[in-house]
């Protein structure tokens, strides 16, 4: 699991289709927490659960654990954090289709 910082505004992870994507100053989006503006560590913290939950794995207590203090530092519980992974796991690295406008 490797979370990249690309060019200094966006991060992303060979784990997961999730990213984060810097606004300005140290403000970030990430792709699983719509509608937040995170700091930096907060969008590491982010990334690091997105990409740690993407995996496949028995669930280990170590790893459990780690989601939960990252969780934290979000103001989300483990499970909060891991559900909102997984219901906003849309493809956002290819490019959005070109908006068709029908005329009638």
């Amino acid at each position: 699991m490797a979370i990249e910082v690309v060019s200094a505004s966006m991060m992303t992870s060979d784990a997961t289709a999730h990213i984060a994507r810097c606004v300005g100053g140290d403000l970030w989006v990430v792709s699983w927490l719509p509608g937040r503006t995170l700091s930096g560590a907060q969008a590491l913290a982010a990334m690091t659960i997105a990409s740690t939950t993407a995996r496949d794995g028995d669930g280990a207590d170590a790893e459990w654990d780690r989601i939960e203090s990252l969780s934290r530092e979000l103001g989300l519980t483990g499970r909060e954090a891991v559900y909102l992974v997984d219901i906003e796991n849309h493809e956002l690295r290819r490019p959005a289709p070109p908006h068709v406008r029908h005329r009638e």
